[in-house]
């Protein structure tokens, strides 16, 4: 019979483990609030200049929104000055279209190939070296497609492309966000249970069956995620457009005009920032401020594609017990 008293306490000391615990969560809390306040500053760093917050002229006091939202004319350094976003967002959707073009398909057949056919040795060795392109400096791939990409493509027969022209540019970030679309949609892949698999492969289907009827299905919540956030991160790329896509504000008048958008040179948002950000106007003009205008036009529609996101995975997650 045990002499230990019915009454011990097998808690324990939790006085330091309390403490512990308290210093946890404000640690986390304070690096939450962090990222919080960062994005609230970035707000109003952006909005204080383009609405005047903070006192002073801004930028939307000068130019009237509807101005800025709908005129087909971008021209902050010649008289007269014109300030539309329009053509900036047409810049910046035609090299994200020919961006997820290249990236979108090419990205999730390479995840369907390393979730799907690649055995894990040679899946261990070719992913870390396809998300080494995401480690590549963009100033890199820049370069790359006005020394090399645009010279190849203009010796095509029936393509004509100045130095710097949108086709070279969107072709070299889709690549580049390639790894983006491929790592998070083959992660997707790999979450789906062997069970789905196994129940397909016993009803008769071949691994093209599987893998496209059961697998894309079953991980389309993280397929639609790493399509969104790889728009994301082509809408707002800087040094690529900078450097190949040229700094031609331009906006199409016919049908004619828009399918030779793609090879002529253009203009995006970030081009546009940084052109405005380098130049010679004096800080308190209203095109020194019309930078501030365009990057929260910029961020509002980063916003936008990362709310759809976050719909699209609430909508379409499969939990599986």
């Amino acid at each position: 019979m045990s002499n230990e008293p019915a009454d011990m306490d097998l808690t324990g000391d939790r006085g330091s483990q309390t403490v512990r615990e308290g210093i946890y969560h404000l640690v986390f809390f304070i690096c939450a609030a962090v990222s919080v306040l960062t994005t609230i500053g970035i707000v109003l760093s952006l909005a204080g200049p383009a609405f005047g917050l903070f006192g002073g002229s801004g930028f939307f006091q000068d130019v009237s929104l509807s101005e800025f939202l709908l005129s087909t004319d971008f021209s902050p350094a010649i008289k007269p000055t014109v300030f539309g976003v329009l053509p900036l967002v047409f810049g910046t959707l035609l090299i994200t279209v020919g961006a997820a073009a290249v990236a979108l398909p090419f990205g999730l057949l390479t995840a369907i190939y390393l979730s799907e056919y690649a055995s894990s040795r040679r899946r261990a060795v070719l992913k870390p070296l396809l998300e080494v392109l995401a480690g590549v400096p963009t100033v890199v791939y820049g370069y790359f497609a006005l020394v090399y990409v645009t010279p190849i493509l203009d010796a095509v027969p029936g393509i004509e492309l100045g130095t710097f022209n949108a086709l070279s540019a969107s072709l070299v970030m889709g690549i580049m966000i390639i790894p983006m679309v491929s790592s998070i949609s083959e992660d997707s892949m790999s979450a789906v249970p062997d069970s789905l698999r196994n129940a397909s492969y016993g009803l008769g289907s071949t691994k093209f069956d599987v893998s496209t009827g059961v697998v894309v299905p079953s991980a389309a919540s993280g397929i639609a995620s790493s399509f969104i956030l790889a728009i994301s991160r082509a809408v707002g790329e800087t040094m690529i457009v900078v450097v190949a896509a040229g700094q031609t504000a331009r906006f199409p008048g016919s049908a004619t005009e828009l399918l030779n958008s793609f090879f002529q040179s253009t203009q995006t948002m970030t081009s546009a920032i940084v052109q405005l950000g380098l130049s010679d106007l004096a800080g308190g003009t209203t095109a020194y401020r019309a930078l501030f205008a365009i990057g929260l036009v910029l961020f509002v529609m980063t916003l936008v594609l990362n709310l759809v996101s976050d719909v699209l995975v609430r909508r379409y997650q499969e939990d599986y017990e």
